[in-house]
């Protein structure tokens, strides 16, 4: 009456040796490089709207370890925040209004960033995404929040 089940269940082939499969250390180096990734792209819109040392050392050091978690390919840099910097002028009406949302966004990506190198037990990232946290919170602070 029922005829029988002739090719592999979609469950076997998940299973097969040849699909390639990533360790949770990989997922995890992946995940890290993302958010350190997507930190420097904010570092790099900051720099140009409030050039700093501090800034442009984050950028470096972020920039590093984003390499070192790719196998060393360089991370894509933001040029477009310069492109705007001319048209976001102050003109003396104090800080620009999106400058506490960029930091406030800078403090969530490290912390991020944070929690997954303290996931995978790497030092080095750790620190700097608990550095970076600090000092965009003490930026936020003195800036002034929304």
């Amino acid at each position: 009456m029922y005829e029988p089940i002739r090719t592999k269940s979609v469950h076997s082939m998940a299973d097969d040796a040849g699909f390639p499969h990533r360790s949770r250390e990989e997922e995890l180096d992946i995940q890290l490089a993302g958010h350190l990734a997507a930190l420097l792209a904010v570092t790099d819109e900051l720099r140009a709207l409030t050039p700093s040392a501090d800034l442009d050392d984050a950028a470096e050091q972020l920039a590093h370890q984003v390499a070192r978690l790719r196998g060393g390919t360089l991370p894509p840099r933001s040029s477009v925040a310069a492109a705007i910097l001319p048209h976001s002028s102050t003109r003396g009406r104090g800080p620009l209004p999106h400058l506490s949302a960029l930091h406030q966004r800078a403090h969530a990506l490290a912390g991020r960033a944070l929690v997954v190198a303290a996931s995978r037990a790497d030092t080095a990232a750790a620190i700097l995404a608990a550095g970076r946290m600090d000092a965009h919170a003490d930026a936020t602070r003195l800036v002034g929040a929304p």
